[in-house]
């Protein structure tokens, strides 16, 4: 495994309106790269962003985010809604 593939870092979130998003999946190294190639397989929309992906890191699966990362998951949230739009 090379060091990009050990420091391969991926988190999935699941939302549904009124509930905060939650955390469903997270993987570093080979799992987070699996994770990656599903979402792509999948047509999932992913956005980089290696600091948000270490915090949402330490929230415990299927648990909602906490208050505090709201906004920078909307962002998420919101490239996520834009892309899909786009393949629409």
């Amino acid at each position: 495994m090379t060091d990009a593939e050990r420091r391969t870092l991926a988190v999935a979130l699941t939302y549904e309106a009124p509930r905060a998003p939650k955390v469903v999946a997270v993987g570093r190294g080979e799992l987070g790269q699996r994770i990656i190639d599903v979402a792509r397989t999948h047509g999932v929309p992913l956005q980089e962003d290696p600091a948000l992906a270490e915090v949402l890191s330490r929230v415990e699966i299927d648990t909602e985010i906490p208050e505090q990362l709201y906004q920078a998951v909307a962002v998420v949230l919101g490239f996520v809604l834009r892309a899909n739009a786009r393949r629409s």
